[in-house]
């Protein structure tokens, strides 16, 4: 019997996934790529995407751990280049490492606290003594850390911080003030890095969000963002040609497991889980964390999402009224909007890029445009469906159930229970206290409403479908049938309004002569009620139309 084969789900560091013999991928050739030089560098990638590891590996080349690099790429352009410069291979430095993924930051004192400990523990291996009265003093802490580790071993110091940002990301859109202090006090202790550069060979900072002159990084702008530079566009993550050659064992076994052929589970991770774009002309890349999880339990699921919801996202989006279709790949950013730092309810849209839950699908060249989307079903649907009860008074945990309902109904033929449905979704939002002059923004939290319904409906439904003639508000499709929904708001017209717009405008035209029922139905809003006021349907050919949404031969 074979042993099974060990697949590196949650493993963050580079030693103990070599020693523990964990399937690797080799991304070696960037590591080499980064130390011919001394500078600074920042990257920026989603959550769970690699960064840690990377940053371990980063540690253990520069420890001089040999023996871990086996057989990997970097082992023999080391020894070369080693010969060329006529030194040692392997060299070993004081290897600085801040790791702020450990912790929660809600409260005041919690930075205080952790930058205390990574100091004290990095200090006592240089025999620093700290006065009690020196403690709040992490920059200059710092300095003289470096120094000291430059001055006891003659070599000049690496400094590798883990997700600097993390302190940032808990307080953002919870506690502002926190905020502002976590950002001060690490923009003094980060711009150590600058004024201490003789002393430092290398530098290498991680996090999710981008820094910009506006940020804590503003006094530190030595350093080389290479977050979206096309030679590190695959640093972290998994490409489709690594993924066919590293898994196919794993491939082959979910496949099984879940009675589809090889192409179907490529097909099927490639959707779920592919997407990421770090720069146009890149390669697109897998969430690692998310496949590595549904190769390691042989199932298709959402992984990702599940580590952390983005409230202060979701909220932003709702206060800044944005049209939130247009999240599905209808996003315009240039440059500096993707690099801005800080998330306002004015402009989420950053963060949302930074964070893993937009990237880039196509780049407008001549305006110098970033057009962003969902980078794949697992985030598409696990956003919508935490926005979901932001727009009703449905829970989160009440959001899966109610969407299968909704897909049941379809699936019977069910039309008025759909309806119906909808109807107490729209009825529960909120009022907001909109005036008529904002009468279109209270349209769109309805129009919001029924496009995250629709949208979380998956393969079933299709929003905004256009034909020759025009486009439809929604199209949701089963083995037999074609149901074809418009929806008319405020003044815009009745239920019967909309069901003649759908006629003669025969949306209805590219589903004929395919052997299916077409269902059409129209329904219009009442704005005093704040509801759906009406729906009538229609069934083409020997269906005749009925008032309140049933279907009578």
């Amino acid at each position: 019997m074979n042993a099974p084969r060990k697949l590196p789900l949650g493993i963050q560091s580079f030693e103990k996934l070599r020693r523990d013999r964990y399937i690797y991928i080799d991304k070696t050739a960037f590591l080499w790529q980064l130390v011919q030089d001394s500078n600074p560098y920042f990257l920026s990638r989603p959550r769970r995407f690699g960064k840690s590891l990377f940053l371990s590996t980063l540690a253990a080349y520069f420890r001089g751990q040999k023996e871990l690099f086996k057989d990997l790429y970097i082992e023999q352009v080391e020894e070369e280049q080693a010969v060329q410069e006529q030194r040692s291979a392997w060299l070993e430095y004081p290897v600085l490492y801040f790791d702020f993924n450990i912790g929660q930051y809600l409260e005041r004192e919690a930075l205080t606290e952790r930058l205390d400990s990574l100091l004290k523990e990095q200090e006592s291996l240089y025999s620093i003594l700290v006065a009690k009265e020196e403690k709040p003093f992490f920059a200059s802490r710092f300095e003289r850390l470096i120094k000291a580790a430059y001055q006891q071993t003659g070599k000049q110091v690496v400094i590798l911080v883990d997700e600097y940002d993390k302190p940032l990301l808990q307080t953002m859109g919870v506690n502002e003030e926190l905020n502002e202090h976590y950002r001060n006090t690490l923009k003094a202790f980060y711009s150590v890095i600058k004024t201490c550069d003789e002393y430092i060979r290398f530098a290498f900072l991680t996090g999710v969000t981008k820094f910009s002159k506006i940020s804590i990084f503003s006094d530190l702008n030595n350093l080389r963002d290479i977050s979206m530079e096309e030679d590190y566009a695959g640093i972290c993550g998994i490409t489709q040609t690594e993924l066919e050659e590293t898994f196919q064992p794993d491939i082959q076994t979910l496949a099984t497991r879940q009675t589809m052929d090889y192409p179907q589970a490529l097909t099927t991770l490639k959707q779920w889980y592919d997407g990421y774009l770090f720069h146009p002309a890149g390669e697109g890349m897998y969430n690692p964390f998310s496949v590595l999880s549904a190769l390691a339990k042989k199932e298709i699921s959402s992984y990702w999402f599940g580590t952390g919801t983005p409230t202060f996202l979701v909220n932003f989006l709702k206060e800044a009224h944005y049209y939130i279709p247009d999240l599905d790949g209808n996003v315009e950013l240039n440059q500096t909007g993707l690099e801005t730092y800080r998330a306002v309810a004015q402009d989420a849209l950053p963060i949302l890029f930074q964070a893993g839950y937009l990237t880039i699908k196509k780049y407008i060249s001549d305006l110098r445009l970033y057009q962003l989307g969902f980078p794949n079903d697992e985030v598409r649907y696990g956003f919508l469906e935490n926005l979901l009860p932001a727009y009703s008074d449905l829970t989160l945990s009440q959001s899966g159930v109610w969407i299968g309902r909704f897909v049941q109904d379809i699936r019977k033929g069910n039309v008025d229970e759909f309806m119906e449905r909808l109807k107490a979704i729209i009825s529960s939002i909120a009022y907001d206290n909109f005036t008529a002059e904002n009468l279109k923004l209270r349209e769109q939290n309805y129009q919001t409403a029924v496009y995250l319904v629709f949208k979380l409906m998956g393969q079933f439904a299709q929003t905004e479908v256009h034909c020759s003639t025009g486009r439809a508000d929604c199209v949701v499709r089963t083995a037999d049938t074609v149901y074809i929904f418009e929806f008319k708001l405020s003044d815009n017209g009745s239920a019967e309004d909309a069901l003649n717009q759908i006629k003669t405008q025969e949306y209805a035209a590219p589903y004929k002569g395919r052997g299916q029922k077409i269902v059409l139905i129209g329904s219009s809003f009442d704005e005093q009620a704040r509801t759906i006021k009406e729906w009538k349907t229609e069934v083409l050919e020997n269906f005749t139309a009925t008032d309140g949404g049933g279907f009578q031969q």
